[in-house]
C-alpha cells in the first residue's frame, strides 16, 4: 500500500511543473538572472527570488516584471543540484554566496521564496547570518511543517522536508533569529504537493489563503503577487 502511494505521489511531483507551465499565459525567453539597472537609474530595493523543487527560477517570470517594472532590482537564484541531493543547508549556503556576489555582503535585501526555497531562504537567515540584511521574507507554498509528499522522493533535501525531520526541528528553535522582521506565508487549500495543505503555516508569519487551484500557479495568482508588490513597495517607501 504504502509502496503505491508513494509511486502516485513520484509521478504528481514529476508532472505538476510541466503542468504549470502549461497553464502559464505567457512564454518568455530565458534572462539574466540579475536585473541590470539604465545609466543614471536608481535602485528601488534589491530583491532575491528563489526557486523550489526541480526548477530554475522562471516561474518567478511574471512577479520578476512587475517588480522591475517598479524600479526593483531583482536576483534570480540558480540553486543547484534543485533536487536537494546534497542537503538544503548546501543550498542554503550556495544562496549566500551569490547574493553576496551580486549585492554585496551589506546591502539590504527582501527575499521572496517558492515552494522549498522557504525553507532554503529561512535557513540562510536564521542559521548563515542573513537575517541581519533582510528586510522581509515572503514564503509561497513552503512546507514549513513539512509535507507527505517528500516521501516520493529519494534525496537528503528531500528527507529533509519530511514532516518531523531534524532540519524542521532545527528551523523551529533557531526563528527567534529573525528579530522582527516581517514574514508573510501565502497557500492555496488546494495544494497536492504541500501535503497537508495546511503545512504551509507558519506560527510566527502572517498567513494568508487564496484558493489557487494548483501548487504551481500560486506564481500566476493576481492576487498573490498584488499582495507581494504592494507589501515591497510599502517595505522600500522613500
Amino acid at each position: 500500500m504504502k509502496a503505491t502511494i508513494y509511486a502516485l505521489l513520484a509521478g504528481l511531483l514529476a508532472t505538476i511543473p510541466a503542468l504549470g507551465r502549461d497553464f502559464r499565459p505567457l512564454r518568455m525567453q530565458a534572462t539574466d538572472s540579475t536585473t541590470t539597472l539604465r545609466p543614471g537609474e536608481q535602485s528601488r530595493g534589491r530583491i532575491v527570488l528563489v526557486h523550489g523543487f526541480m526548477e530554475k527560477g522562471d516561474t518567478f517570470r511574471m512577479l520578476r516584471k512587475r517588480l522591475e517594472k517598479q524600479g526593483f532590482e531583482c536576483l534570480v537564484a540558480r540553486m543547484k543540484p534543485s533536487d536537494g541531493r546534497s542537503g538544503l543547508e548546501e543550498l542554503a549556503a550556495g544562496l549566500k554566496r551569490e547574493i553576496d556576489e551580486t549585492f554585496g555582503t551589506g546591502q539590504p535585501i527582501s527575499i521572496v521564496a517558492f515552494s522549498m526555497g522557504g525553507l532554503v531562504s529561512r535557513h540562510y537567515l536564521q542559521n548563515l547570518g542573513g537575517a541581519a540584511r533582510c528586510k522581509s521574507l515572503f514564503t509561497i507554498s513552503s512546507p514549513h511543517q513539512g509535507t507527505w509528499a517528500a516521501w516520493a522522493y529519494p534525496s537528503k533535501g528531500a528527507a529533509q522536508m519530511r514532516p518531523g525531520s531534524g532540519f524542521l526541528a532545527n528551523l523551529s528553535e533557531s526563528e527567534a533569529r529573525l528579530g522582527a522582521m516581517p514574514v508573510v506565508s501565502y497557500r492555496t487549500p488546494m495544494d497536492l504537493i504541500i501535503l497537508p495543505p495546511t503545512s504551509s503555516v507558519w506560527q510566527r508569519a502572517e498567513n494568508l489563503e487564496f484558493t489557487v487551484p494548483l501548487h504551481p500557479l500560486m506564481l500566476n495568482s493576481g492576487p498573490v503577487l498584488d499582495d507581494i508588490e504592494r507589501r515591497l513597495m510599502d517595505h522600500y517607501q522613500g
